[in-house]
């Protein structure tokens, strides 16, 4: 760190105690609440679209399993009488009811490949380990279900078969099934991911920011820069509060580098959008000039240079 980042940090933000509060605040600090945040206040860099989004398509997979679990009952139960109605309901549901459970591994899957977008030798046996393990914990799930239900409501032993064979059967439809759940997640994240349409009324990009058990969304254009205060991170704002948020830097990165932030400094993130000027202090190092805030710029970022200095 350069004279002038040190000159910047001083001027700019007076640090408080260790914990990262500014002097003065007595809030309580983002996180003492028990609850695991990640960026835009959500698990894993999930935006509260995409949540909902996720959601949705999970509700439409319940929806669509509860039809089969139906049909597929009926049908048994036309095809076999002699084995009464209990069984195939016990059979159906218990396979339903671990798949809705399930239903997160190709949701997982789908968020990893929307957003790290891996090449195809890298994602195809990171699916197939996937697909694997969503088969084996429905087959595992369902068995054991199957096994307490015979037991309790039957008074009876329930016989699967062997595995050698009934596996590959199961392994079959859980193969269709999860190809299924990852387009039907996959399709949702685009969709909540999505910018508004260039002819429809246009609404600033928001972000949310867990400060404590608060939360505060702000217009991502209001939001100056974003800096490091140990195991937190805090918000410079146009209208000069400044929330933290427990979290590291680099998962505000993830989140904030599509709104067009830049990491300029191991310790800073600042919008480019509001960029006033660049300011040479020596030894490849910069003063970023944000209206009244400075920020530093290292010389360790060259990347970060070459993107302020561009106007586009």
């Amino acid at each position: 760190m350069g004279a002038s980042d040190l000159r910047s940090d001083a001027k700019d933000l007076p640090r408080g105690p260790a914990s990262g509060q500014v002097q003065g605040d007595q809030r309580v600090l983002a996180g003492t609440t028990g609850m695991r945040l990640g960026t835009n206040g959500g698990l894993f860099g999930i935006t509260g679209e995409e949540r909902q989004w996720l959601l949705r398509a999970w509700l439409l997979g319940v929806c669509l399993i509860s039809c089969f679990c139906i049909v597929n009952t009926l049908t048994i139960q036309h095809d076999s009488p002699d084995l009464g109605l209990i069984r195939p309901v016990i059979w159906e549901a218990s396979s339903a009811l671990v798949t809705m459970v399930i239903f997160t591994i190709p949701a997982a899957m789908a968020f990893w490949t929307s957003r790290v977008r891996p090449r195809w030798w890298i994602a195809l046996p990171a699916h197939l380990a996937a697909l694997v393990a969503y088969s084996a914990l429905h087959v595992a799930g369902f068995l054991a279900l199957r096994e307490w239900a015979h037991a309790a409501v039957l008074n009876e032993a329930y016989n699967y078969g062997p595995l050698s064979t009934e596996f590959p059967y199961e392994f079959r439809k859980d193969f269709l099934a999860y190809l299924i759940a990852l387009g039907i997640f996959w399709l949702a994240l685009q969709r909540g991911g999505q910018t508004p349409s260039a002819t429809g009324p246009t609404r600033p990009a928001t972000f949310d920011i867990q400060d404590g058990a608060r939360l505060i969304r702000v217009a991502v254009d209001k939001i100056i820069a974003v800096r490091s205060a140990g195991n937190y991170v805090e918000f410079i704002l146009a209208d000069e509060r400044r929330p933290l948020m427990r979290s590291s830097l680099a998962a505000m990165q993830d989140a904030l580098a599509p709104q067009g932030f830049v990491r300029s400094h191991k310790s800073w993130l600042v919008n480019r959008a509001l960029v006033t000027g660049l300011r040479p202090e020596g030894s490849g190092d910069y003063t970023v000039e944000l209206g009244a805030l400075e920020a530093p710029l290292s010389r360790r970022f060259p990347e970060a240079l070459a993107a302020l200095r561009d106007p586009a």
